[in-house]
Parts: structure tokens; sequence; C-alpha cells
């Protein structure tokens, strides 16, 4: 397949009409398709990216800045989540089937036949991150588990790398077309105006996000503006604070300043999961440590947006008067910015957490020293939502059962003595979190619970077998583990 090398223009009109209608079309026939059409589509998505993994770097390198060797280890997650969902689809347990035979003895009085399950919610808009060109792009988590639901998918392409978004979406539209599925099924489009529009589209019903808390909350508002409100997974901004208890810091003090600094410097601090609040001990040499520590070299940005966007938060941040710099690097809005390091104190963070417990999206790190463990607490009661929260302590730490209660409700996954940079694709894994983390508390955009964002439940009562969807026949043709009369049964093995 030949690699365009000219930036796309925003999509017509003309185009932005047939790919609704088409998208609306292929959700008739993709609504009903089988496990096996489902899954012959992700894997065969998954090895036409593979194959064309070289040039796709190639271009991605260009528009990003990101290295070689990150960028292939993520187009590396992207085929593995992509053929992840077709376990899921063969598995079946997504589905949540569940059927209530009729009961004329049913404690509430006769009981009718009730049959539930989950179906696919309609076509998809996923707007495209930034920070992550493969994985949480064109074909990444909310494509890959739209999909897999049985929903098509129309991207908005990200302004930071259209060439990388245009060729890759070629790729998965030929992957599609060679597996046998519906024409429409996925499409990219273009342009700031053609994503409000397709958000405002009545043939969209469900749509994602990952970006800036401003781009998020407008076009959150604009899904709730709709004369038909429809689901809107946004995930917007995070400092994702690490606690760090003063038994933790007495016994792995350096342990935990190198793992730090390795942390919030990945990626040029370009992580959603970037811990940007560290709380020590006053009277720790972490701190301190921290001032002399060894740091990366300044890498540029993602995109120019990103790096004017970092200087200015920087700049804001390091010159708040209760603020004072412990390592700062370059903040001039052209050059490549180096690892920085504020610092603060727990009372005058207490005192202006809207102002000092921000995120600052890129090399940046705001450390905060307490004098007593019992200002952790009062910091997990002020801060916002967020996509994680770490402590980092000792199994007998007093403070431990309380603090890790606190941040549980403020955050989507809880970390004991690790980092939260670096997000499995798994089977329990958590990506979201209260607002304003994301616009959906309820929510993952990684790992296989993903594909409940793209699903609603339908409940069928007293219909004949031939007219139930096949995960609610008696037959069980899907042979999947279903709840009938209140009692998980699992499918029988064998033929």
């Amino acid at each position: 397949m030949a690699l365009t090398s000219i930036t796309p223009a925003p999509t017509t009109a003309e185009r932005f009409e047939t790919i609704l209608a088409q998208a609306a079309d292929a959700a008739q026939s993709w609504s009903t398709s089988s496990p096996q059409e489902r899954i012959t589509a992700l894997e065969s998505v998954a090895d036409h990216l593979d194959r064309c993994g070289d040039e796709l770097i190639e271009i991605a390198h260009d528009e990003t800045h990101l290295p070689h060797a990150r960028l292939r280890g993520e187009l590396k997650r992207t085929t593995f989540q992509l053929r992840l969902f077709t376990e899921v689809i063969a598995d079946g347990s997504y589905l949540d089937a569940r059927i209530d035979q009729a009961d004329p003895d049913w404690g509430m009085g006769p009981r009718p036949d009730i049959r539930r399950t989950l179906e696919p919610i309609g076509p998809v808009l996923v707007f495209s991150a930034s920070n992550f060109p493969f994985a949480f792009s064109v074909a990444g988590g909310d494509t890959a588990s739209a999909l897999a639901a049985g929903c098509p998918v129309i991207v908005k392409a990200h302004s930071g790398h259209p060439r990388l978004s245009e060729t890759t979406a070629d790729i998965v539209t030929a992957a599609l077309a060679q597996a046998g599925a519906p024409e429409g099924l996925f499409a990219v489009i273009f342009g700031t105006q053609a994503g409000r529009d397709a958000l405002l589209d009545p043939r969209v019903k469900a749509s994602s996000f990952t970006g800036s808390i401003p781009g998020g909350r407008a076009l959150f508002d604009l899904a709730n503006s709709r004369p038909d409100p429809i689901p809107f997974y946004g995930e917007l901004g995070s400092v994702n604070p690490t606690f760090v208890t003063r038994a933790a810091a007495r016994k792995r003090g350096s342990q935990i300043i190198t793992e730090f600094v390795d942390s919030f410097t990945l990626g040029a601090g370009q992580f959603c999961t970037k811990p940007g609040i560290l709380l020590v001990p006053a009277e720790s040499t972490i701190a301190s440590g921290l001032a002399t520590a060894q740091y990366p070299a300044a890498a540029l940005l993602l995109n120019d947006r990103i790096q004017s966007g970092y200087a200015e938060a920087l700049q804001t941040l390091s010159g708040h008067k209760d603020i004072k710099p412990l390592v700062l690097g370059n903040t001039a809005y052209a050059s490549p910015p180096g690892p920085s390091l504020m610092q603060t104190t727990a009372a005058r963070a207490l005192a202006a957490p809207e102002e000092l417990l921000v995120e600052c999206f890129g090399p940046a790190a705001l450390v905060v020293s307490y004098e007593d463990e019992s200002e952790l607490l009062q910091i997990a009661r002020v801060i916002d939502g967020q996509l994680t929260a770490t402590v980092h302590g000792e199994d007998d730490d007093a403070i431990a059962p309380e603090l890790l209660r606190l941040l549980a409700r403020k955050a989507g996954r809880v970390l004991w003595n690790q980092w939260p940079t670096g997000v499995s694709v798994t089977y329990a894994q958590q990506h979201g979190g209260p607002y304003p983390a994301t616009t959906s508390t309820t929510s993952t955009s990684v790992g296989t619970a993903s594909i409940f964002r793209f699903l609603r439940p339908v409940a069928y009562q007293g219909l004949p077998q031939h007219l139930l969807p096949a995960a609610l026949q008696d037959a069980n043709p899907l042979r999947i583990a279903r709840r009938v009369n209140g009692q998980v049964q699992n499918p029988p093995t064998g033929l």
C-alpha cells in the first residue's frame, strides 16, 4: 500500500454526509454480525497494521518527534489490544445475558418470561489523542472496543498527526474490506468543524475523547445539548498525586527519587498518568536529592500547541508566590523543554489547591513537603478527581488504610509502591476516574471492560425463541455463560 505524504484537507460536506450515511447503514448489519465475523475483522486489522509497521512508525516519528522505540512499543500495544478483544468476543460473557423464565409462584406475583442482554449502541465517534498516535488514535482502544461491541466507528483525526491518521485509516479500511466487513463500518474525518458536526449528528450514538479539560468539556456540553443527549466518554486531566509516608521515605528515599524522576519524565512528561505531584516528609532528603538528581535531556514535545501550552502553564506555576523552583528547565516557547521541578508546602497547597494542585502537561512536577502525616489525608480530601493516586508506604503504616480509602473515592486506579505511568492492557484495568479526570466515572478507556462503553441493555419479554437474540435463546447457540433464574450457568463443554 502506498503511503500518503500530503496533509489531508478538512472533510468536505459531501464526504461527511456519505460517511455518516454509510455508518448508519453499517450499524444495521454489524450489530447482528456473528462473533466469528467480528473476530476475523479485528484480526485482519491487527495483521495489516503489523505488516505496515515500519512505514507507519516513520510517519509517526516525523509528525510527533517521539522516538522509534517508543512508537514501536505503542504499535505493538495497539495490535495486542485488537487481538485481546477477539478473546472477549469469543467468550461472550460481555453480553451479560440474563434469563428469567416465567414463574407463576414468584414472590412478587406471577413472573413473565424476561430476558436481558447488552446490544451495540450504534455508530461511535472517536476523537483521537495527540500523545498516543497509535494506541489512543485511529486504531486505538476505543476503535477496537467499539468494533468488538458491534458498532461502526468514525474517528476524528488529531491535528498533531494528520498524515499518520490518514495512512492508518487506509490500512484499517483495507483490512476490514478484506475481512468482508460492511462498507462504512470505519472512516476518518478531518477538521475541527467536522468533529463538532459529527458529535451533533443524530446518527452518532456515543463518543469518546482524550485531551484537554477545556476542549473535552466543550465537547461534553455539546453532546449533552443535543435533542437526544448521548454518552460522552471524555478523558480530560489528572495530576496523579503520589503520597510518600515517613516510613517509606526513611527506608527507600533514594529509590523513590530515582523512580519518580523516571516516571514523571517518561515520554517528556506527556503521559496522562504522569505523577505530577509528589508529597514527601519535610524532614526527608527526597527534595534535596531531587535537586541534584540526573535528568534526561530536553526533548521536543508532540507539537507546537502542546509546547507553547506547557511553557505557559509552567511559567504560571513557577511564578506563583508560594512556589519555589527546585529544578528549572528551559521554559522558552520555541525550545525543547528540560525537566522542571517546583516545590511548596502542604499548608500552602491546602490554602490554594485550585492554583497549585494543577496539571502541567509536559516534563514538570510539583514536590509538596508536609510536616505531619495528617496533611496527607487533608490533601487527599481536597484534590479533584484523578486517573490514578499512588501511595509509597510500608505495610504497617498506620495512615495507610484511611489514606487508601480516601484515594479510592478520588481516583480510578490506586497504586501501592509502584508508579502510574505504563497502563497495562488487561481484563481488570481501570483507566478513568471522577471529573475532571473523565466525564464518566463508571467507564474505562483501557482494558477489556471498555467494551461496555458502547453497549446498552435491552430486555425482551414474552418473545418466541426464534425471535430472540442468539444470546438469549434456550439452545444457547453462542455457547456462552448466562445467568438463568438467578444462577450462573456455564456453556456445555465439547460438541
